[in-house]
């Protein structure tokens, strides 16, 4: 059973900064690409940002110069830095893990394995 849990979602004026915490186990961590996707109310679930096993980072066009994804083995866990926050950063910000690697990353539809998402809210 894989598990991946979420933290660190809140409520910042823009322009501010949150960080958002997956973790799960170091097996997952180390051979699974990790991905953050978000979902806004009325919107499509989008990627944000992906990791691969070999460290390779992928973002969304949206978010790029502004959000960094990591990996901190020590603590199992996938990092989301996000700096300078728009209100259109709100959503509802979800962990996912895909063993494969075979697919864009951004393909929602095949990530096997999400967390229960945690909310981000920015304000303006």
């Amino acid at each position: 059973q894989v598990q991946l849990v979420e933290s660190g979602g809140g409520s910042v004026q823009a322009g501010g900064s949150l960080r958002l915490s997956c973790t799960s186990s170091e097996s997952i961590i180390r051979r699974f690409r990790m991905a953050w996707f978000r979902q806004a109310p009325g919107k499509e679930r989008e990627g944000v940002a992906a990791i691969d096993s070999d460290g390779k980072a992928r973002y969304a066009n949206s978010v790029e110069g502004r959000f960094t994804i990591s990996k901190d083995r020590a603590k199992n866990t996938v990092l989301l830095q996000m700096n300078s926050l728009k209100p259109e950063d709100t959503a509802v910000y979800y962990c996912a893990a895909d063993v494969s690697h075979l697919w864009s990353w951004y393909r929602s539809e095949k990530y096997d394995h999400w967390g229960q998402g945690t909310q981000v809210t920015v304000s303006s």
